[in-house]
């Protein structure tokens, strides 16, 4: 079914429950009995069913069977188009190997490119489409897509041609970062100051005038590019008016964090490996930090990010799949909120904003995106649950009841009563 085909949300949704850290502006007590009417596939009341107002009564109804309302989650990173996966680096890292290893080796990002550059953009366009179903049937409503599979300006250019594809397609909100300083490309060996050249350029220059660039995204790392090339990456943004984030503190303390602090950046994401000072850095900047807590499952990794520390600054912390094919194969953004509740030690309330509230201020969609509230797109899900807790608590279970993207029903499982 097309988008447009689904049908209108519009009407008073009743019967359900609310989370009143999620509405804004927030009500002055919780709501009892919530109702939220939508027109015209915007939010144009949430209030006190008793005090629904006269110019919506004889709307539809729509009985939300006392299930749970929520925004529709952000998934604020992810690199959902690529090529192929790397499910023997999986067998190599079990047998021993590192991520540093795999990658000096060929494999690695590498790996990836090979396959994104040899396949066309309607291949990528399907399997990415297959991807992306599947997280927007856990409650997903906006998306982070970047590049970076490409390395070259024509493979950049299709990934992200894609992605804008991606969002017309399916309905759904798609801001894409540019990735192009992801990896070193193998003709460049050994010439990583050539490399960032072409990125700042011969890509950017081009891929944002074309309408295809939302942000500018960097992996700052020893096995990457440093502190001086990514800040020429950030300085080609800035000239193209375009915000800038960075992959920062993954593998170690490279002083990324308060490098992209100091560019203004929407956010710092990783940070396993994030300093006092970077911290500081984050919060005088008002930067948020998205951690990952799939990727730093799936490598094993031992080395937490400082969570107390940026909890004590009141850094504000959102939570993203990672979805990638090499380090974080994981399409559940419910999954990673249970993974930042266990593995980080993330509370209930924490880990829901870092779904939603925070996650849509790393894209700088909160405005319309995270919280409910009248004036809004209708983006929401109803959860057959009876808490926030158990959003974070089920492993492995579908609840979303209801999914409400745009304005339109985009849910097939579950009827709308009248």
């Amino acid at each position: 079914m097309t988008f447009s085909a689904h049908p209108s949300a519009d009407g008073v949704w009743h019967n359900i429950v609310a989370v009143p850290e999620l509405i804004d502006p927030a009500p002055a007590a919780p709501l009892q009995q919530p109702a939220l009417v939508v027109r015209d596939g915007v939010i144009a009341w949430l209030g006190e069913a008793g005090a629904l107002p006269a110019a919506h009564a004889q709307m539809r109804r729509h009985d939300g069977g006392g299930a749970l309302l929520t925004p529709g989650l952000v998934d604020c990173h992810t690199h959902l188009v690529y090529a192929g996966n790397r499910a023997q680096e999986f067998a190599q890292r079990l047998a021993g190997a590192t991520y540093e290893d795999i990658a000096r080796a060929g494999g690695g990002i590498a790996s990836t490119v090979r396959a994104t550059r040899a396949t066309d953009a309607e291949t990528l366009f399907q399997v990415a489409s297959r991807r992306l179903e599947v997280l927007m049937a856990d409650g997903v409503c906006a998306i982070e897509i970047k590049s970076g599979y490409g390395l070259d300006l024509a493979t950049e250019r299709k990934q992200l041609q894609v992605a804008r594809r991606l969002a017309d397609a399916h309905g759904i909100v798609v801001r894409t970062t540019f990735l192009g300083a992801h990896t070193l490309p193998t003709e460049f060996a050994g010439r990583g100051d050539a490399y960032i050249d072409s990125v700042c350029n011969d890509m950017l220059p081009v891929l944002a005038a074309e309408g295809l660039v939302d942000a500018v995204d960097v992996f700052c790392e020893r096995i990457a590019f440093s502190r001086a090339q990514t800040e020429r990456v950030f300085n080609a943004a800035r000239v193209l008016g375009l915000p800038v984030k960075l992959h920062a503190e993954q593998l170690s303390d490279m002083g990324g964090a308060a490098l992209a602090a100091r560019h203004g950046a929407m956010s710092a994401d990783h940070l396993e490996h994030l300093s006092a000072a970077g911290v500081a850095a984050m919060r005088d900047a008002g930067t948020v930090a998205v951690l990952l807590p799939a990727a730093y499952y799936a490598l094993r990794e031992t080395h937490l990010p400082p969570i107390a520390a940026l909890r004590a600054a009141g850094v504000p912390m959102a939570v993203a799949t990672d979805h990638n094919p090499g380090t974080s194969p994981t399409l559940s953004l419910l999954l990673a909120m249970n993974m930042a509740c266990t593995l980080f030690r993330m509370t209930v309330d924490e880990a829901l904003a870092g779904i939603t509230r925070n996650a849509a201020r790393a894209l700088r969609i909160d405005a319309t995106h995270g919280t409910l509230g009248a004036g809004r797109p209708a983006n929401f899900v109803l959860w057959n649950v009876a808490s926030a807790a158990e959003l974070g608590y089920w492993i492995g279970q579908r609840p979303a009841r209801t999914l409400v993207r745009q304005g339109r029903v985009c849910d097939s499982q579950h009827a709308v009563g009248a």
